[in-house]
């Protein structure tokens, strides 16, 4: 017989105490929260914290009598994870304080209050298919997913901490990705975490052991399993490309500095100096490096139409090495008279330039940020004041979708990415031709030190494993690395480290599952659920 746990009438009665709140008091319980389900994500990767705060999720919903006060639950709860999920936001408006100081309130509450309108429609929606017993939660999770899914398409998209990057840590756990992508482990997250709880809480009575750890089950076999897939592949022995050396600069200059042109000069001069000498500061000239990369912006003026700097590139690269930066251009390049067409396009660039300096292939910005590199309607909003954020006149163009290819002389085929390009998870490879390495730069100086750079390395560390595919990652300040296709970076520059970091380039893998079928297996995922949830609701009648 099995022995009698007197645990958990005390969950009945929490989860008593959370449906019957009302007012400031379920406001503030669900912001929350939602709030401390942020410690799940990068840099302190606390995931536990999900198996308490999402049941507080579910019990909310079981307190509404209707769609209405559903989706108010779920915006409070969505809130209170967005707000603190992406508070570093502010940061970015202090980098020029006297112009755009005033911003700040209102960027962080109303980018976190507009992207909980998705967890509120995820609420509303399970609220009316709301049901008794396990299945509510399957419910719960294909409403939560499918809402993640839309917060990453509709508009421009924003996808940053989806909550299946809660499932992306430790390395092993990363590994799914290659075969769910980072939706389809936002469904699986959804249901394991609040699953637990809410199960053993909707038993008043004594339970035995057994049945306590049947409602564990639902969470730990799915992630042992999802571990041990992970630890498995990993034991794929390392491949790497031939005959290619990288080295990647990063300058942390800041931010405050990046466009003054008193500071220009000297910040190239510093790329340039960081680019002669190995990782140990001693002087070799790039000797053996094939391929020299700089990153977002490196230098902060035109360099297609500098023809000084141009010549002092050419001075600093040896035969047979190739930079490839980040640069701002025109298109079409403007002349020695410096005027700008009504026709020219100012374009958000990588470049590679051959030891001449010449240019050997262009990759230009498809996904614009914004209010940092275009204001969406923007003739009505700079009528009170509102302008991008980022240096120089007018909004950015946008580059030729779908994403091409660039073709850099001793690389196999290569695929752009700018700054924030690399969070959006299915939408990376465009093209019908597989590149064989991504080339990520960025400039996460915008942000100070804050949990947000760390959040970014890990979302493009992530793409890597989605799409079997090395990642090379140079950024101003933030995180540079060499990241392999399972995800791992031996070496990295972390956030405020100037200097540069050498090594091979990791072979790309076959196409993972994710890469060939894409958010097709998120839709794989639902229909389990859906078929689940079904059964459950049927045998609990």
């Amino acid at each position: 017989m099995d022995a009698q746990i007197q645990t958990l009438p005390y969950l009945a009665a929490v989860r008593s105490r959370v449906m019957r709140l009302s007012g400031w008091r379920r406001a503030a319980v669900a912001i929350v929260a939602g709030g401390l389900s942020a410690l799940a994500f990068a840099p302190i990767f606390a995931f536990p914290v999900l198996f308490l705060t999402l049941p507080v999720f579910v019990w909310l919903i079981d307190a509404s009598p209707g769609w209405r006060r559903a989706a108010s639950a779920g915006w409070l709860f969505g809130f209170g994870y967005f707000f603190f999920n992406l508070f570093w936001i502010g940061e970015a408006f202090l980098v020029e304080a006297d112009k755009f100081a005033w911003l700040l309130p209102f960027a962080v509450t109303l980018l976190p209050a507009g992207l909980a309108l998705f967890w509120a429609a995820a609420a509303a929606g399970a609220r009316f298919f709301w049901c008794e017993g396990i299945a509510r939660v399957f419910v719960f999770a294909i409403a939560l997913a499918v809402a993640e899914w839309l917060r990453g398409h509709v508009l421009t998209g924003f996808p940053w901490d989806l909550l299946g990057y809660a499932l992306t840590y430790p390395l092993p756990l990363m590994q799914s990705a290659a075969i769910f992508g980072a939706y389809g482990l936002t469904a699986i997250a959804a249901l394991v975490f609040p699953a637990p709880l809410v199960i053993v809480a909707d038993r008043k009575q004594m339970l035995s052991a057994a049945a306590i750890a049947r409602a564990c089950a639902v969470a730990v076999v799915p992630i042992a399993v999802l571990y041990a897939y992970g630890a498995w592949r990993m034991t794929a022995p390392e491949t790497f490309v031939p005959d290619v050396k990288l080295r990647i600069v990063q300058p942390s200059v800041p931010q405050r500095e990046k466009w003054m042109a008193a500071y220009q000069r000297r910040i190239f001069n510093d790329h340039i100096a960081l680019s002669l000498a190995n990782p140990k500061g001693e002087k070799d000239s790039l000797a053996g490096i094939t391929h020299l990369v700089w990153p977002e912006a490196a230098m902060p003026f035109f360099p297609l139409e500098t023809p000084e700097a141009l010549d002092m590139l050419s001075a600093m690269l040896p035969p047979g090495t190739t930079l490839i930066t980040g640069a701002i251009r025109h298109d079409p390049p403007v002349g020695p008279d410096r005027r700008l067409l009504p026709t020219t396009k100012t374009l958000n660039s990588i470049l590679a330039l051959n030891e001449r300096a010449g240019v050997e292939a262009i990759y230009d910005k498809i996904k614009l940020v914004p209010f940092g590199e275009y204001v969406p309607m923007e003739s009505a909003l700079s009528v009170i004041g509102i302008q991008k954020i980022t240096h120089g006149r007018g909004a950015f163009a946008a580059g030729v979708s779908p994403r091409p290819l660039m073709k850099i002389p001793g690389l196999p085929p290569a695929l752009g990415l700018v700054c924030y390009e690399a969070l959006f998870p299915g939408e990376i490879v465009q093209g019908k031709d597989r590149p064989g390495v991504l080339i990520n730069v960025t400039n996460d100086g915008w942000f100070g030190h804050s949990t947000g750079p760390y959040q970014h390395f890990l979302q493009s560390r992530v793409r890597a494993v989605e799409e079997g595919l090395p990642l090379v990652r140079a950024a101003n300040n933030g995180i540079s690395a060499v990241v392999d296709p399972y995800g791992r970076a031996p070496q990295t520059l972390d956030l405020d480290v100037r200097g540069v970091l050498d090594g091979p380039l990791p072979a790309a893998l076959a196409p993972t599952v994710y890469a060939r079928m894409g958010d097709w297996m998120l839709a794989l995922v639902l229909a389990v659920f859906f078929a689940f949830a079904a059964g459950a609701r049927k045998i609990r009648r």
